[in-house]
């Protein structure tokens, strides 16, 4: 597996890296035997960089990425996220940036994870009623006192990024970006670029579009999950984002690959210092994206894709509700 660096702190991690939320939350069923076989696997090819969250579950992803790095956990970059506060019942209390909170959620992480250190540790969302400085602030005193590694941010907009960074360095930008979510090309990718912050891509197969799960409004309905909510998977936006699908999957075909492996492939491609995290919580589902870490896209295939789904095209915004994402 190829290795790429993230920031300038030396944080190095797997070219393609591993979601584990939907291995406990939001896309469906789970089965933790098949979610654990399924990051056991993704060691064993190479995959080092493990993405969670202290909200996922709520609570109980980490709780099972740290039963399956338990001794193993010299091949594992850990990373994990606060301040998106939710009750043991799921409820939704709110984004919280404030120092204490920093301090409280890094001590239940780490021991849910059952280690001694997070090796990135993001504000999953900011908040914006305190300011970056004073998160980041707390973030820093928990990298002085050997708790964490390295600090992350998700979401956050270039004068946000600017701002923390002044106070602490700042290796990774965990945002979505994926053929059909490619707004951060126009001012975040170039300000984490300048300020040499690593680019973490969530949601690189656009919660499964782009990988050909869901050819119909029904098949979304279906999947009995949080899409069946989500603006881009309904109505008009669902018929239109088919279009992409359907010239993705064209490309594909020629190619001799899976719509998924492509689109990987293109994330892949955007730079060294690009590093998607596809999620899935199935062995089989695994082992096929990582095998787009070697395919290879020529100038001709960026430019079909460029033109296949270009900046803007994809119809309907990213959440139902936009207004926690720091834009």
């Amino acid at each position: 597996m190829e290795q790429r660096t993230l920031g300038s702190q030396g944080l190095v991690v797997s070219a393609e890296g591993l979601g584990c939320m939907g291995m406990s939350e939001f896309y469906g069923a789970t089965d933790v035997a098949e979610a654990v076989a399924t990051i056991h696997r993704a060691l064993e090819l190479g995959v080092t960089l493990l993405d969670t969250a202290d909200m996922y579950g709520p609570f109980t992803n980490e709780r099972l990425v740290g039963r399956a790095v338990a001794g193993r956990r010299e091949q594992v970059v850990l990373a994990t996220k606060f301040g998106n506060e939710r009750r043991p019942d799921g409820s939704w209390v709110g984004i919280n940036g404030r120092p204490e909170y920093v301090r409280a959620a890094c001590e239940a992480s780490l021991e849910r994870l059952g280690v001694d250190v997070i090796d990135l540790y993001y504000q999953h969302r900011v908040d914006r009623s305190v300011p970056i400085e004073e998160t980041v602030g707390a973030m820093a005193e928990l990298v002085r006192a050997g708790k964490v590694r390295f600090l992350g941010l998700s979401e956050a907009r270039p004068e946000t990024i600017r701002r923390a960074h002044a106070v602490h360095p700042i290796s990774a930008l965990q945002t979505e970006f994926s053929l059909w979510s490619r707004d951060v090309e126009a001012r975040v990718l170039p300000t984490v670029r300048e300020l040499g912050v690593g680019f973490v891509a969530y949601s690189p197969l656009g919660r499964g579009f782009l990988a050909g799960r869901f050819r119909t409004e029904e098949d979304v309905r279906g999947a009995r999950d949080y899409r069946s909510r989500h603006p881009r998977f309904q109505g008009d936006n669902f018929r239109s984002n088919r279009g992409i699908l359907e010239r993705l999957e064209g490309i594909a075909a020629a190619k001799g690959v899976t719509p998924a492996q492509l689109a990987l492939a293109w994330v892949l491609h955007q730079g060294p210092d690009v590093v998607p995290i596809p999620g899935t919580k199935r062995v089989g589902y695994l082992e096929e994206n990582v095998a787009a870490v070697d395919v290879e896209l020529t100038a001709d295939d960026l430019r079909r894709l460029d033109s296949a789904a270009p900046v803007g095209l994809t119809a309907g915004d990213r959440y139902a509700d936009m207004s926690t994402v720091d834009g």
